[in-house]
């Protein structure tokens, strides 16, 4: 009866804790842009800097990715820059996007941009 019963905890304890890490999910940001004709790759890279940046000084902001489009579909309607950002819940994302680096880089960023896509979700699993 003691070996059933301890199992029976064990299971138990397993469980509570696959629970709990089901319930922890990331919020995911994503942000694409296409840029103005006028500005040169030395602007342009300077906002990558820039937004790149955020990481690190926005402590809200738990990873950052990014990369150019290079997709051989030609679906992305001219976005050549795509962000991803990940946070912990709605609230770090919308301390984040009032935090004043990120007011900062919107500076940086309005005179190059000419459209900005973006996508906000969280992670949900695909099994």
């Amino acid at each position: 009866m003691k070996k059933f019963a301890f199992i029976l905890v064990i299971t138990f304890l397993g469980f509570t804790q696959l629970r709990a890490q089901s319930t922890q999910k990331e919020l995911k940001h994503i942000v694409l842009f296409t840029f103005k004709s006028s500005s040169s790759a030395t602007s342009i890279d300077s906002v990558v800097k820039a937004f790149n940046h955020l990481y690190g000084t926005v402590p809200q902001v738990k990873k950052m990715e990014w990369g150019l489009n290079m997709s051989p579909e030609h679906l992305d309607q001219g976005f050549t820059h795509c962000f991803a950002l990940t946070f912990n819940s709605e609230k770090d994302l919308a301390d984040y996007q009032q935090h004043p680096a990120h007011k900062a880089f919107q500076t940086i960023l309005k005179p190059h941009m000419d459209k900005v896509f973006v996508v906000d979700y969280f992670v949900a699993s695909g099994k």
